[in-house]
């Protein structure tokens, strides 16, 4: 007796009519034969089943915390750090776990079921550490949460920083992260690039810096993590966010940096609706926008993956941690309207987020984690342009979240029509 089967499923890759059967907390089957007696059987009518999202760029411990202890009223980033520096003092454990715990009820909504946050180790206390270290084990069951340890004051800007970062990791913080653009020099950025990156080396652990996130094109901290990358052998397990100052960089540079990133199996993350509303500031017109070079990277088989960055915290003030409308925004400003960029979005915020992040048994093959969502839409690029609703989550073969399916009634002529915003 099989525990699930989803059956009438359209796959992201576009292969429709499927079934797939779950036993316990894995995919034993998918194609469009599959039989078997099952304990609740759902019928996916024709909707798009996909992995659930993936959000690889995201800040755990300053979310929900809007308005604490006043709103950011320039919108930059710069006083977004100012506000966090003075909100962090007056930071518990308790408070930060409680607005976790809610974001993470957020996040199973939307069928986000993994998230990498950076969690700022530059409080000597690490109280923030300590919490997101105890809730992402209760929490495990729901949601996997991987953590970043990150010096948001500058690794050699802030005293004690290196000590600090050293604590998190020994405490059980999953990555290495870093700001150089934040350091007092670009010597020292680059500096810090190279003592993070043999830090990771040597404790066998994966890198996510916060990299040029900034709109000046000089800024090329992203040039050193390639060719520390490459040095220190590790291929395929550094990632860049941000990386907004690409944006500005003149293109003959750009030509030269993409290959040695592909070379390297770097990872970018870009955070389209944070990178689009904080940087530019400085500009009158034309405005920049920010966002990196996320059609060109994906052309030259960079894997792209795309984070939320926020929710309601001194930097953003909206967000509800619905990963498409991060793809719906990238679509957007990245003007990658194109049936296959639409598609690479999509790939962005699910399949490309799990690469960047080293997630093990995701996808919808036999085998894998019994992790899926159902939407109400009949593919891809429906989801990102109606950002529909999740009528089932699925976490380890358990339904964790489901929501009816959304029907408008119009009136027109005394006549009333159910409208259904999917073109079949």
């Amino acid at each position: 007796m099989l525990d699930i089967m989803i059956t009438n499923a359209t796959l992201p890759n576009g292969r429709a009519d499927q079934s797939i059967a779950i036993q316990d907390d894995r995919i034993v089957e998918v194609g469009p034969t599959v039989t078997g007696d099952a304990g609740r059987v759902i019928d996916a009518g024709g909707c798009l089943v996909t992995p659930p999202f993936i959000d690889p760029h995201f800040h755990l411990d300053s979310t929900l915390s809007l308005g604490e202890p006043r709103l950011n009223q320039s919108g930059t980033l710069l006083e977004g750090i100012q506000l966090w520096g003075e909100l962090k003092p007056h930071l518990t454990g308790d408070a930060i776990k409680q607005r976790v715990r809610e974001l993470a009820r957020w996040s199973i909504a939307k069928g986000t079921l993994a998230i990498r946050s950076h969690v700022d180790t530059s409080d000597p206390r690490l109280l923030n550490v300590d919490a997101l270290i105890e809730v992402r084990e209760e929490l495990k069951p729901y949601i996997d949460i991987q953590l970043v340890a990150f010096p948001q004051d500058g690794y050699f800007r802030s005293p004690g920083a290196a000590e600090n970062l050293a604590r998190a990791l020994d405490k059980g913080v999953d990555v290495v992260g870093g700001i150089p653009h934040f350091e007092r020099t670009m010597e020292d950025g680059a500096r810090s690039v190279r003592a993070l990156c043999k830090i990771a080396a040597d404790r066998g652990l994966r890198v996510d810096m916060h990299c040029d996130e900034t709109d000046d094109p000089m800024s090329r901290h992203i040039e050193t993590l390639t060719a520390e990358t490459k040095r220190l052998g590790l291929e395929g397990r550094v990632a860049g966010s941000h990386l907004t100052s690409m944006h500005s960089m003149d293109n003959y540079y750009v030509s030269k940096l993409l290959p040695q990133m592909a070379e390297s199996r770097m990872h970018a993350i870009p955070n389209p609706l944070i990178n689009i509303t904080l940087q530019g500031r400085h500009d009158s017109y034309p405005k920049r926008r920010g966002m990196t070079r996320v059609k060109e990277m994906t052309a030259a088989g960079i894997n792209v993956a795309l984070g939320h960055d926020c929710v309601m915290d001194p930097w953003y003030s909206l967000g509800s941690h619905d990963m498409l409308e991060v793809a719906h925004m990238a679509v957007h400003v990245g003007q990658m309207t194109g049936v296959d960029e639409m598609k690479a979005m999509f790939a962005a915020v699910t399949e490309n987020s799990a690469k960047a992040m080293g997630l093990e048994g995701y996808g919808i093959s036999k085998g894998s984690n019994a992790d899926l969502v159902i939407l109400q839409s009949g593919d891809a690029m429906e989801a990102i342009r109606l950002k529909p609703n999740r009528l089932f989550v699925i976490r380890r073969g358990q339904v964790i979240a489901e929501a009816p399916p959304q029907m408008s009634t119009v009136s027109i002529g005394g006549a009333r029509h159910q409208v259904d915003f999917r073109r079949s």
